[in-house]
């Protein structure tokens, strides 16, 4: 036996960083930072990906398009001039405002629901709009302490469909959200790599 094959850290460089790489990858809570997310956008796009899943496991669940009640929707549309006005502050209390009104509307359907794999859906579905309050919550804006309260957000006509609820969820992701995580990459990510190269 060569003494490379009995010593398993003696194996080259380059095989051992692919190791440790595979490993992690393999690590819960690996690269979960909030960081990571806000600055990089296939992480982003891939967490999006969820509901076009969402919209396709609905096919096994028949009469799961149509929700037990109404549930009210956010305005998900952004006015570029007017949102270039606004503070950071006013840009997270907007998209946090937003995702609360579909996290309430997910989680009083998924409690009226009487369809089994559409209660699943729905839960699916609260358990990623949970993530995303959670990831906007988690920004620490200079000054953020001045708007505590949470503003008043303009609701949509509340809708039945499903499929609906998922269209403007993701268009509020790929929105306003999307937005936001540009308008933090100058600050936030410059920032941040800044203290990783130090």
């Amino acid at each position: 036996m060569s003494s490379l094959q009995s010593c398993p850290l003696c194996a080259p460089p380059g095989f051992l960083l692919l190791l440790i790489g595979v490993i992690s990858s393999h690590l819960p809570g690996v690269q979960s930072r909030p960081v990571d997310f806000w600055c990089n956008r296939d992480a982003r796009k891939n967490l999006v990906k969820t509901i076009e899943e969402l919209k396709k496991d609905m096919a096994d669940c028949v009469g799961s398009h149509i929700l037990p009640s109404p549930l009210q929707l956010p305005p998900v549309w952004v006015q570029p001039a007017e949102w270039a006005n606004k503070t950071f502050q006013q840009k997270r209390a907007e998209v946090l405002g937003a995702l609360r009104v579909l996290q309430d509307g997910v989680q009083r359907a998924t409690s009226q629901t009487t369809l089994q794999c559409q209660a699943s859906l729905l839960e699916r579905l609260g358990h990623h709009v949970t993530n995303y309050v959670g990831l906007v919550s988690s920004l620490q804006i200079q000054a953020d302490r001045e708007t505590s309260s949470h503003p008043e957000v303009p609701n949509s006509p509340p809708q039945t469909s499903l499929t609906k609820v998922l269209e403007r969820y993701r268009n509020l992701l790929k929105g306003k959200l999307e937005r936001l995580a540009v308008d933090l990459k100058d600050s936030l990510c410059h920032a941040e790599h800044r203290t990783d190269d130090s």
